[in-house]
């Protein structure tokens, strides 16, 4: 069962489940109606003690990715309480009935690198043993969910923890940083914007993955063909800190336009870290992976995606 599959990374990881467990059942739990390409769509709201005990009910599942999550920082600023009741009660409660009513599930839990927080102020590659010090609602969310399934886990919970960095792809909201430099580049590109390009802080530098190379992950996560111990924390990570500044020209020279850069203070964090970058070394050790997307392919999709955004006039 996949939790939040109607979401930007739901998208892409519905189809990679279906090649990678051809003969398996793929049920999707979703707040926004059918999933195509699954078996079985049931409806999920994180914030009805009811609705989750209905979809775990009917969907009896042996494997669980847990995406579903209020993911965006920008959007957990503006509303942290009811970020803190999906991230964290929703969470849990789906825990807690999973492990009631499917004790022999595997609970995969899509953690997030943002829990690390101010501890990236030290400046090193952080390895899963780094303490956690979340920074905005939404990491705070997050680290206190992983939290209490790391103490579910020693009380019987099937559990492991993927704590993804940034990652960013086709069809994801702009939102976040590079679809955001996407959607304007390609609305100037047609004539929608003038040529002004706004920004938030540039001289910030964050580990990025491609959104496949991040479902290739989870994918081996599901698969089990290594062993890895009850309620192990796994980093999905690059450990390539790339800067903010440098996806924008690179994205602006794929364009090959000219346009004024203009910060916005509504788009700065007062608690941002200069560099944030993760240790993915467990990773390849239990689950065998490693990132293959090059990081140009990624940008040039994001770009492109939201070209025929424009084009289609869906640019949302």
């Amino acid at each position: 069962m996949l939790t939040g599959a109607s979401g930007f990374v739901g998208h892409h990881l519905i189809p990679a489940l279906r090649i990678a467990f051809p003969k398996s059942r793929l049920i999707a739990a979703s707040e926004s109606g059918e999933v195509a390409i699954a078996d079985e769509t049931l409806p999920l709201d994180l914030l009805d003690r009811n609705s989750i005990e209905c979809c775990v009910s009917s969907a009896r599942p042996d494997r669980i990715i847990h995406l579903a999550a209020r993911a965006s920082v920008s959007g957990a600023f503006v509303d942290p309480w009811q970020t803190w009741q999906i991230n964290v009660d929703g969470t849990l409660r789906l825990a807690h009935t999973v492990g009631r009513v499917a004790p022999n599930a595997l609970f995969i839990f899509i953690s997030s690198a943002e829990i690390y927080g101010l501890t990236f102020q030290h400046g090193a590659t952080l390895d899963e043993d780094a303490t956690l010090a979340p920074a905005n609602p939404y990491a705070a969310s997050k680290a206190a969910a992983d939290i209490a399934l790391g103490e579910m886990a020693l009380r019987g919970l099937k559990l492991l923890r993927l704590r993804p960095v940034n990652h960013t792809g086709p069809g994801q909201s702009d939102m976040f940083v590079a679809p955001a430099f996407a959607r304007q580049i390609a609305r100037i590109e047609a004539g929608l914007q003038e040529p002004v390009l706004r920004v938030g802080a540039l001289d910030r530098w964050r580990d990025f993955l491609d959104v496949h190379d991040v479902c290739a992950a989870y994918v081996a996560a599901l698969s089990g063909g290594l062993i890895t111990p009850q309620g192990e924390a796994i980093n999905i990570a690059s450990g390539q800190p790339r800067r903010i500044g440098d996806i924008l020209n690179a994205m602006i020279a794929y364009a090959g336009i000219t346009v004024t850069i203009e910060s916005e203070p509504r788009r700065m964090r007062s608690t941002d870290v200069l560099t944030a970058s993760c240790n993915a070394s467990r990773a390849a050790k239990l689950l065998g992976w490693e990132p293959r997307v090059p990081w140009e392919t990624t940008l040039q999709s994001v770009l492109d995606d939201w070209r025929e955004r424009i084009a289609m006039k869906s640019d949302s």
